[in-house]
């Protein structure tokens, strides 16, 4: 017999945190909502922790994978930046804006590059849509280079024009001899829902959500 004042395991929220610090940072956000669950930061090599006396289970996962969880429906909610959300477009619903993990989608390129409007521009990126799309609308005809790895390494190596990839502090373009030339869309954590368990468990992400803008706002 379930004990009063608990949840079973079909009823509690399943929430996909990314590893890191972001997660650890959104974790004590939704532990200050009351969804708490000490053992989430425990050193340990577990990767699935419960409180179902806050009627929660949370998971650590790569972080480009929780959309994944989230759109699949391994987890009722998740976070994840917008430039996976842009890039991806996974099937969810996108919730609120957590206001963390702040930075921008931007084009680099080295100081003093010159670009020539006549000819194809070449542009290295880990987010091949989000680049794509941005020069669609100015009508530009581009070459995508899609890379996985260091993409500062691209221009000064001559494999590409330009870069479209991620900004926080400028510091490594800066290192690298390179600056940014617009910003195409400014990032920052969502919270998403699979949309089958956000109609079955909306009084329980409500309250999550009631709790995160209280804090806020």
């Amino acid at each position: 017999m379930r004990r009063e004042g608990t949840e079973s395991p079909e009823s509690m929220l399943n929430v996909a945190l990314p590893k890191g610090r972001l997660g650890e940072k959104v974790y004590q956000l939704f532990a200050e909502a009351g969804f708490e669950c000490p053992a989430v930061l425990e050193n340990s090599r577990k990767l699935i922790f419960e409180n179902p006396e806050a009627g929660v289970r949370y998971f650590w996962v790569k972080p480009s994978d929780v959309a994944i969880y989230v759109a699949r429906g391994a987890a009722d909610i998740g976070v994840a930046g917008k430039d996976i959300l842009l890039e991806y477009r996974p099937d969810v619903y996108e919730l609120m804006d957590l206001g963390i993990g702040k930075c921008r989608m931007a084009v680099a390129a080295p100081v003093g590059f010159e670009e020539d409007g006549a000819r194809t521009l070449r542009v290295a990126t880990k987010f091949s849509r989000i680049a794509r799309d941005y020069y669609a609308g100015m009508g530009r005809d581009i070459d995508i280079i899609h890379l996985n790895g260091s993409i500062e390494i691209a221009p000064i190596l001559g494999l590409s024009d330009v870069i479209v990839d991620i900004v926080e502090t400028g510091t490594t373009l800066r290192e690298n001899h390179l600056e940014v030339r617009e910003t195409i869309v400014p990032i920052s954590t969502r919270l998403i829902a699979n949309k089958s368990g956000f109609k079955f468990k909306r009084a329980a992400v409500e309250r999550l959500m009631k709790g995160l803008g209280g804090q806020n706002g």
